[in-house]
This record gives C-alpha cells, sequence and structure tokens, in this order.
C-alpha cells in the first residue's frame, strides 16, 4: 500500500513537472489578448499549467490574465504568490496597487504604493495614485503633499495640474493656482480642463476681460457649463457690456438653469440701460428665486409649534410671515382668525381673517371650516 501511494505521488509529480514545462502557444494567446478575450486566455492557461505552480513566470501570465478579464480576487491571489517569494519588483507593487484600487481597497493600495517610493522617490505615477487615494480617504494635507511632489516631477500633466490648481482656488491662493495652470497650458494651449481652471483664477482675481476671452472659448468648444456662462454674463456686467449680459443670461434661462443670480445681472443691466420695467420684472425673477418654494410652509409649522407651548404672539408672527411668502395656503388664514378670536380675544383682528379667509373662496374641502367661518362673523359683529 505504501509503495503504491509512493508511486501515485511520483506521477502526479512527473505530470505537474511536464506541465509547467509546456509552452504555451503563443499565436493563440495573442488572438485572445488582441481580441480582448482575457477569460478565455485565462481558461487556455489554467488548462495548460495546472496547480500546484511555482514558475513565477508562468505565475505572472496568469496573474495579468486574471486581472485584465477583470477576475481581480484571482489577480491578486496570484501576485501576492509571486511577492511572497519576490517583494522587490516595482512592477509587482504596481500591480499590487491597482488590484487593491480597483476592488476598493485604498489603504491596502496605500501601502504598496509607499512601498514603490521607497525604492524609486520619484516616480510621478505613484505620486499621482498616492495623491488620489490619499483624497479618497479623507487626508486632505497627504493630497496636497502628493499632488505638489507629482507637480514638481510633471508640471505639464493636465491631471496633476488641475486638481493642485482647484485645490489652490478653494484655499484662495490664487497666485499659485495661476502658476500651475500657466505652466500646463503652455503644453498643451487647448486643454479644456485647464482653460476651465485658468478662467476661474481670471474671474477671481476680477481680470474681467480675460475671463471673457476664455469663457468666450470653452463655450465655442461646447464647454457651456452653468458655472461658464455664469462667470462670462458676470464678467460681461462688470465691463459695462449690459447687452452682453443679458443675452449670455438668457441661454441660462432659456434652459431652465438660471439662478437668483443670473436674474439679479440681467435686472441690473436692464437697470443700467434704463430699462426699468424689465428691471422690476427681473428683480422680482431675483427675489423669488432666492425664496424656498417651502417658506411659507416652514412657517406655517412653526406657527402651530408656537401655538402648542402656547406662545401665541410668536405664533401669529409666524402665521403671519408665512402668508407673506405664500397666500396659496388659505387655511393660514382661517387658522389666524381661530387663534385670534380664541385665544388671544382680538375681536377686530379675527373679524379680518375670517373674512379674509372667506373671500379666498377656500375649496369644498373646508366647508366645516368655512361655515364656523361665517358663523362667527355674525356672531362677532353683534
Amino acid at each position: 500500500m505504501k509503495t503504491c501511494l509512493i508511486l501515485f505521488l511520483l506521477c502526479c509529480w512527473v505530470v505537474t513537472t511536464f506541465a509547467q514545462q509546456q509552452k504555451a502557444n503563443d499565436g493563440l494567446l495573442l488572438e485572445y489578448y488582441q481580441n480582448q478575450r482575457f477569460a478565455d486566455a485565462l481558461d487556455y492557461l489554467k488548462n495548460l499549467y495546472p496547480e500546484p505552480l511555482t514558475d513565477l513566470k508562468i505565475l505572472s501570465s496568469l496573474a495579468y490574465t486574471s486581472q485584465m478579464a477583470g477576475k481581480l480576487a484571482d489577480a491578486d491571489a496570484y501576485y501576492q504568490r509571486i511577492y511572497e517569494k519576490d517583494s522587490s519588483s516595482i512592477a509587482l507593487l504596481c500591480s499590487l496597487g491597482n488590484i487593491n484600487v480597483r476592488r476598493g481597497n485604498n489603504a491596502k493600495a496605500l501601502i504598496y504604493y509607499k512601498k514603490i517610493l521607497l525604492r524609486d522617490s520619484t516616480n510621478f505615477n505613484v505620486d499621482k495614485q498616492l495623491a488620489m487615494l490619499s483624497q479618497n480617504m479623507g487626508n486632505f494635507p497627504s493630497t496636497v503633499t502628493y499632488l505638489q511632489k507629482a507637480n514638481i516631477l510633471n508640471p505639464i500633466d493636465p491631471d496633476v495640474a488641475s486638481d493642485l490648481a482647484t485645490i489652490y482656488i478653494n484655499l484662495k491662493v490664487y497666485p499659485r493656482a495661476d502658476t500651475v495652470v500657466n505652466k500646463a497650458l503652455a503644453a498643451d494651449t487647448a486643454n479644456l480642463l485647464l482653460l476651465r481652471d485658468k478662467a476661474i483664477i481670471n474671474y477671481r482675481l476680477e481680470k474681467f476681460p480675460q475671463t471673457i476671452a476664455i469663457c468666450t472659448k470653452l463655450l465655442q468648444q461646447g464647454e457651456g457649463t452653468s458655472d461658464v456662462i455664469n462667470m462670462l454674463g458676470v464678467s460681461n456686467f462688470m465691463v459695462k457690456d449690459y447687452k452682453d449680459c443679458i443675452a449670455t443670461f438668457e441661454t441660462m434661462e432659456g434652459n431652465k438653469t438660471a439662478t437668483e443670480t443670473s436674474y439679479y445681472y440681467t435686472a441690473m443691466s436692464y437697470k443700467a440701460l434704463e430699462d426699468q420695467q424689465k428691471a422690476i420684472l427681473y428683480f422680482n425673477k431675483a427675489i423669488n428665486e432666492a425664496i424656498s418654494s417651502n417658506v411659507d410652509s416652514y412657517y406655517s409649522e412653526m406657527g402651530d409649534s408656537y401655538e402648542k407651548i402656547h406662545r401665541l404672539k410668536n405664533a401669529v408672527t409666524a402665521y403671519q410671515k408665512s402668508l407673506l411668502y405664500n397666500t396659496k395656503p388659505v387655511i393660514t388664514y382661517y387658522v389666524l382668525a381661530n387663534l385670534y378670536d380664541s385665544e388671544l380675544k382680538n375681536k377686530a383682528s379675527a373679524i379680518k381673517y375670517y373674512k379674509k379667509y372667506i373671500k379666498t373662496r377656500p375649496p369644498e374641502t373646508q366647508k366645516n371650516y368655512v361655515e364656523y367661518a361665517k358663523k362667527r362673523l355674525n356672531e362677532l359683529a353683534h
């Protein structure tokens, strides 16, 4: 029995060894790779090289193909087996870092990329990845540090330049943001991402003619975002080009993206052009845009809360503010009338609000309230 077992294990070893010595069909593999058939390539390699595997080149092929086939857990396992035998390869550390990024394990990816920096402290791509990972993990100081280092190593990379400039813009360090963007733009003058950053910097530095020039260029390239249109419209107003300001903001009104700001500057432009009727129209639009459509209900609910704790004067004030923002919820007139009538014993105000309530012609669902209001008006009149 013991002899049979030894013979069986010996046969298994011979078969495995022979399999690992087999050469893959390079032509077939190339066809799989070129046609993006990575799953087929993986199946082919697994059949050609069955476990247990010890050859690092074969493990590397399986790891790479698994990664390309989207089988990240398998790829990670293969790479880990290689890492246990050789932890010095930068390419291997990059692969492990990349896989963990794709699997959402930012903390683990960070470890592998930091190990690369210990071997290669001037690796631009690694600093760029570390900046991204630090941002994902909410580590702002590290994000800035790695972006600054990456930008020094490669100042013309548009992604790094834009990310770093955005941070400087948010920190209101506009001259530093401008320096970063200018270097990258010198290498790619048509980069829309960098042009947008440059427009923001010019706008914040109140360089309005330059802002107009860049925003116009962005619009011509189809970059008609609300931010770009807003910067262009305001800049037109600041240089007293009121007609262009109005025309610019009309595009926002036309596509239903107008804001309080766009209405305000449109109104101010009409006022400067002495078209007071349109100025008033747009000032009203600005006011309406500035006020939440729900503010009346907020005040109404606040009034109800005040009433429940018997702070009646505060309740009255809240209800009245509710009516300032919207007179459509007519029940508020009834609530005020009833409050003045039953709690505050203010006959004149009760009559005033009962009349207002009835005058609004409340819906049929409020029939009982209407009848009570009419009844109380009759009683209070005597």
